[in-house]
């Protein structure tokens, strides 16, 4: 029964008193500075009746005080009172009676755990009144974080019974939870899937955060860590939210499908870590509500996501959904709980905690789905690529018929531009002089030129004025033939044998000739080659750029080296002819000194190749050489750089051919293994109009 106004309401305990919250039997009292003493509060005439089953002071620095007045009706039973919430920090239990006031119990979160007065994570306190007596219970409890006080007065007997289904209940969610982070953590070594991996972390901090707030976690492990205890279910609320919503974006691709997700969810890292901050620092109360609001507006968030992901179709979004319905439902029954719209008991009061696990065995079921989308998916794409291979196979064998054919001409052709240029290319020096000798070969050019120009042009009346002399000495000799005066003459000329001279003469003129014209087929060779004089854009054949340059670096290739041409059909491009000469120059001499150092004198290849891709020439380089680690690519472009032997390289060789492509708005790529060989390949625009005005 209740007393009227502001006296305690009585509660007659028997065997007939329900075990429900008695927050209708209390008596309220606020005291802001928490200056009252036990004597201060029992001659308090300030108490309110409570309005509440389960009182919410909600979160608030002062300290509340409750009372109420108990009969003992039960001749056999033993009365406990129960204090059903963990997270209370500090707690008093007063009985006062016949003999005065005695202080029952001192416990919460921020005191030393007593486990000879506190049998499990919630207090209970024996209520000493003998049958038929009275006595009126005054509680003083405090916290920094959301206080509720659901109270109960039972028996000895219920409270074992108690004490006996949490233990059941939290044993049975320990199970299942375990059971999950292990089945996902060993889909995850099978598969290396990162979600399962995120799962299981999830699993984990979503367990000890629930751990932690049926207060298990601090009467188990931390029961002696007072600091621990106190800061443990905050902090673990900002690790749950960031892990979970980490996970989240991985398995709904929410950064994929959400505009903004990324930035919306660094903000509320952001916030909730400077909450936790705010709480270890002192501001604990301000920290408390800060979480709180933050983690609401990100259990909104998230189920805006998942709704927005369900309706872009993606298919793990659904499961998600489902699952993080179920567990808000589990949070709205919970804090409807606390709020009397729902009525007290064990199902409500662990309603959160069956949310997640059905949230977390329904999210199960979304990555085993997953499993399945991606064996579909690797299945249609085995067989794609079955049936690429198998076209790629049949182009290939076309290709390499066309391929064989051609390489055949183009040796053919190298042969006989070696034979051609073979004096000229044992005078040419290494790559990295290229700078020097485009200049010099046109140079020699120029001056052989003039002399050769008279030499040939000498040749012709040579040959007729020695024709005249013939006919005149014969003529002479005709007409003295019989002179006796004359025969020391016709001595000199036996001595002389001079059919033998003239015969002679005639073949020194044709020597003569002979050079003349071979050293002129030189001359153009080379100033073909050098092109210095060409100093504007002009459209120019790559690959007769290609097979001029081999030709004059065949001293450096001789027998050594095998040059394997797939010269392509290429449109010509716009450049400086000279300058990509010296391009190819400096790599192809690269790649001789590469496969020589490698292979000797035997077993070297340099496959030149070209092909065109729309609007790009491309020129490729290959040796099977020494190949170049990733030490040295780093560094390779440097000026004076080189890993030759002294005397054998300037190191300016790559740094000039770097400058000459990015002249030309063009690319050098290298692929690359060490012990295996190398690959340069060469991109070029077609047009450079067209490259000046993309960078205009």
């Amino acid at each position: 029964m209740h007393a009227n106004g502001k006296e305690a309401s009585l509660i007659q305990f028997d065997r007939q008193f329900p075990a429900r919250p008695i927050g209708n039997y209390l008596q309220m009292l606020v005291d802001p500075a928490g200056s009252l003493s036990i004597n201060d509060v029992v001659r308090s005439q300030a108490f309110e009746p409570s309005r509440s089953a389960v009182p919410n002071f909600g979160i608030s620095p002062a300290v509340h005080w409750a009372k109420f007045t108990v009969v003992n009706a039960d001749p056999v039973q033993s009365m406990v009172l129960l204090v059903d919430y963990p997270e209370i920090e500090k707690l008093d239990i007063y009985l006062k009676g016949p003999q005065g006031i005695e202080h029952l119990l001192s416990g919460g979160q921020g005191r030393p755990l007593d486990r000879s007065k506190q049998e499990s994570p919630s207090i209970t306190c024996p209520l000493d009144i003998p049958y038929g007596g009275f006595g009126t219970v005054y509680i003083r409890v405090q916290s920094d974080k959301q206080l509720q006080l659901p109270l109960f007065v039972i028996s000895q007997r219920e409270s074992l019974d108690t004490n006996t289904n949490r233990a059941f209940f939290i044993g049975g969610y320990i199970g299942i939870m375990l059971v999950m982070i292990l089945y996902n953590f060993f889909i995850y070594i099978s598969i290396r899937d990162k979600n399962y991996l995120l799962y299981v972390l999830f699993i984990f901090s979503v367990t000890i955060t629930q751990l932690s707030f049926i207060g298990f976690s601090g009467y188990y492990v931390f029961n002696n860590n007072i600091w621990v205890k106190e800061h443990s279910s905050l902090i673990l609320t900002v690790l749950t939210a960031i892990v979970g919503n980490i996970f989240i974006d991985h398995f709904i691709q929410a950064r994929q499908n959400i505009k903004y997700f990324v930035p919306v969810m660094y903000t509320f890292y952001g916030l909730m870590v400077c909450g936790a901050i705010m709480d270890i620092i002192g501001f604990r109360i301000q920290a408390y509500g800060m979480v709180q609001g933050l983690s609401m507006l990100l259990a909104l968030y998230a189920l805006a996501i998942a709704i927005i992901a369900t309706r872009r179709k993606v298919r793990s979004a659904r499961y998600f959904l489902v699952a993080w319905c179920v567990f808000l439902a589990g949070i709205v029954v919970f804090v409807a709980k606390d709020w009397g719209m729902v009525p007290y008991n064990d199902l409500t009061k662990y309603m959160m905690t069956i949310g997640s696990t059905v949230e977390v065995v329904l999210l199960s079921f979304g990555l085993a789905d997953k499993i399945n989308v991606l064996q579909r998916e690797k299945d249609r794409s085995q067989a794609e690529a079955l049936r690429m291979a198998k076209a790629n196979e049949e182009i290939i064998r076309d290709q390499n018929t066309v391929l064989e054919q051609k390489v055949a001409e183009r040796t053919h052709a190298l042969q006989e531009s070696n034979n051609h240029l073979k004096r000229t290319q044992s005078q040419l020096v290494s790559a990295e002089k290229m700078a020097s000798l485009g200049q010099l070969t046109a140079g020699i050019a120029h001056e052989i030129n003039n002399p050769l120009n008279f030499i040939s042009s000498n040749i012709p009346p040579l040959k007729r004025d020695l024709h005249d002399l013939k006919e005149l000495l014969e003529a002479y000799r005709d007409a003295t033939k019989n002179d006796p005066g004359l025969e020391h003459v016709r001595e000199l000329e036996r001595r002389m044998d001079l059919p033998v001279t003239v015969n002679e003469v005639r073949e020194i003129m044709q020597c003569i000739e002979q050079g003349a014209t071979r050293t002129s087929e030189i001359v153009r060779g080379l100033r073909t080659f050098s092109r210095l004089d060409e100093d504007d854009l002009k459209h120019a054949d790559i690959n007769e750029g290609l097979r001029s340059t081999v030709v004059v670096l065949g001293p450096q290739f001789r027998d050594a080296v095998d040059v394997q041409f797939a010269l392509g059909a290429l449109t010509e491009v716009e450049c400086y002819p000279g300058k990509l000469n010296q391009v190819f120059m400096n790599l192809l001499n690269n790649a001789a000194h590469a496969v020589k150092k490698r292979h000797g004198q035997q077993g070297g290849i340099i496959r030149i190749a070209t092909w065109q891709d729309g609007d790009l020439a491309k020129i490729s380089i290959a040796d099977n050489g020494t190949g170049i680690d990733e030490a040295v690519q780093r560094r390779m472009f440097e000026p004076f750089f080189t890993t030759k032997d002294v005397g054998e390289g300037t190191g300016l060789g790559l740094s000039i051919v770097q400058g000459i492509i990015e002249r030309h708005h063009g690319q050098l790529e290298l692929e690359s293994t060490v012990g295996v060989g190398s690959t340069f390949t060469i991109i070029l625009p077609v047009s450079q109009a067209g490259q000046i005005e993309k960078r205009a």
